[in-house]
């Protein structure tokens, strides 16, 4: 069973930084894309070839970063703002399913949140 580990949140102060590790463990076969997401949108996004997207909340403040051999993902939040309080999800993609069958799958991990305060 893949199971999928966010770690990180709390309280940050405007203009303070958090950091949310993730961890994905169990039988992933061919992870594509290591993500984290604020609530169901796109905060950034990374691929095995290190290619990186960011959401419109991620603006330059948030850097992602991934371990593909341990299936870690970090998000690295910077110059926080009252607007980033949400619940964050980690998300990995795979194109095999747990039992090694191909088709795309979808990993979540139960979220963590994150409260900015002035």
């Amino acid at each position: 069973q893949v199971k999928v580990v966010e770690a990180g949140g709390g309280v940050g102060h405007v203009g303070g930084s958090l950091t949310l590790p993730c961890g994905a463990t169990g039988p992933l076969y061919g992870v594509t894309h290591m993500s984290w997401d604020k609530g169901r949108q796109l905060v950034a996004s990374i691929t095995e070839d290190g290619r990186k997207t960011d959401g419109n909340s991620a603006n330059g403040r948030f850097t992602i970063s991934g371990n593909w051999r341990q299936k870690i993902v970090t998000l690295q939040m910077t110059d926080l703002k009252l607007e980033d309080t949400a619940t964050y999800y980690c998300k990995i993609r795979d194109i095999y399913n747990e039992y090694g069958a191909a088709g795309p799958s979808e990993y979540w991990g139960q979220g963590t949140q994150v409260t900015v305060i002035s």
